[in-house]
C-alpha cells in the first residue's frame, strides 16, 4: 500500500510573477482554497497517511500556513467563526502528517527527491507536483490501483501536441494493457521535436520505487546543470524495471503559469457551481 507522498515545494515559480514575488505559488488561492489543498485532499482520499514536503528557505511559508496556531486560537478565542474553526482543524491535522526537508539549491527534480531519502520506509512512493491539477476524478488513488494489480511503477500521462513535447517528459510504448495503462518501453525528459519517440507526455504523478535513490545518488547532471527525476526512471526501465504509463481520466489543468492559473480557478469555480 502507499503510504507516503512527496511534494516538490522549492521551486521559485517564475512564471507566476510578480504574484511569486512573496508568495508562495502553492498558496495562492483557486477558488477560495490554496492550491496546495487541491493536492493533499487527492492524496488523502487515496489513502496516503503521511507526506514530506520539500521547500526552501525562500518558501518558509507554507511552513508557517500549517504552523500559525496562535494566530487561529486569538480568531477563534474572540470571533467563534464555525468556518474559521473547521479550516483550523484540518490544518492541525495535516500538519501532523506533514514532514518538512529542504532544498535550498535549484538543482532539479531528482535533487529535491533525492533529499527525502531518509524518510522513505515502504517500497513506493507516490510524487506530485502542485503545478499540476486533475479534477472529477482522483489520479492518485486511479495509480495506486494499478500499482496493486501489476505490481509496478506508475506515471501519469496525457497526450499532446507534437510542437509541445519540449515541455514535458515523453514515453515510447513497449506493450499496451488497455485503452489506458501502457508498459514504457522508454523516456525522455523534454526532447526536442524531432527527437520525441511519441507524444505521450508524463503529468505530475508518479509511483516511484525506493530503488530510485540509488539511482539518483549516481546521476549526473544533465540539461540546465540539474538533476533529472525522468534520467534516474529510465535507467531503472533499462534495468527490467516495469512503469507503466497511465493515461488518466478527468480534467487536467496546469496552474503553473499566469494563464494556467486564471484558467484553473475559472474552470474549477465552474465545477464547484455545479455541484452547489
Amino acid at each position: 500500500m502507499i503510504r507516503q507522498a512527496i511534494i516538490p515545494l522549492a521551486g521559485l515559480g517564475t512564471r507566476l510573477l510578480p504574484l511569486t514575488s512573496v508568495f508562495p505559488k502553492e498558496l495562492l488561492p483557486i477558488n477560495g482554497k490554496p492550491g496546495l489543498e487541491y493536492i493533499l485532499d487527492e492524496c488523502i482520499d487515496a489513502g496516503v497517511k503521511e507526506f514530506i514536503f520539500i521547500i526552501s528557505n525562500k518558501k518558509k511559508l507554507i511552513k508557517k500556513y500549517f504552523y500559525n496556531d496562535k494566530f487561529y486560537k486569538n480568531i477563534i478565542k474572540k470571533k467563534k467563526d464555525k468556518r474559521v474553526i473547521k479550516e483550523y482543524k484540518k490544518i492541525f491535522n495535516l500538519k501532523k502528517k506533514i514532514k518538512f526537508v529542504y532544498q535550498n539549491k535549484p538543482l532539479g527534480t531528482g535533487d529535491a527527491v533525492l533529499k527525502t531519502k531518509k524518510y522513505i520506509t515502504g517500497s513506493h512512493f507516490l510524487i506530485l507536483f502542485p503545478d499540476d491539477l486533475i479534477m472529477n476524478r482522483n489520479c492518485s488513488k486511479d495509480m495506486i490501483s494499478i500499482h496493486k494489480k501489476f505490481n509496478c511503477s506508475v506515471m501519469a500521462s496525457i497526450k499532446v501536441q507534437k510542437k509541445n513535447v519540449s515541455r514535458w517528459g515523453i514515453y515510447s510504448i513497449k506493450k499496451k494493457i488497455n485503452k489506458s495503462n501502457f508498459i514504457i518501453k522508454d523516456v525522455i525528459e523534454k526532447p526536442k521535436r524531432k527527437d520525441a519517440p511519441s507524444t505521450n507526455a508524463v503529468i505530475g504523478r508518479y509511483i516511484l520505487p525506493k530503488e530510485i535513490f540509488a539511482k539518483l545518488e549516481k546521476q549526473n547532471k544533465g540539461m540546465g546543470g540539474e538533476i533529472h527525476i525522468t534520467d534516474s526512471i529510465r535507467k531503472l526501465i533499462k534495468a527490467n524495471y516495469r512503469f507503466v504509463g497511465h493515461n488518466f481520466a478527468g480534467k487536467y489543468l496546469d496552474c503553473g503559469s499566469m494563464n494556467g492559473y486564471i484558467k484553473s480557478s475559472l474552470e474549477i469555480s465552474k465545477l464547484w457551481s455545479y455541484v452547489w
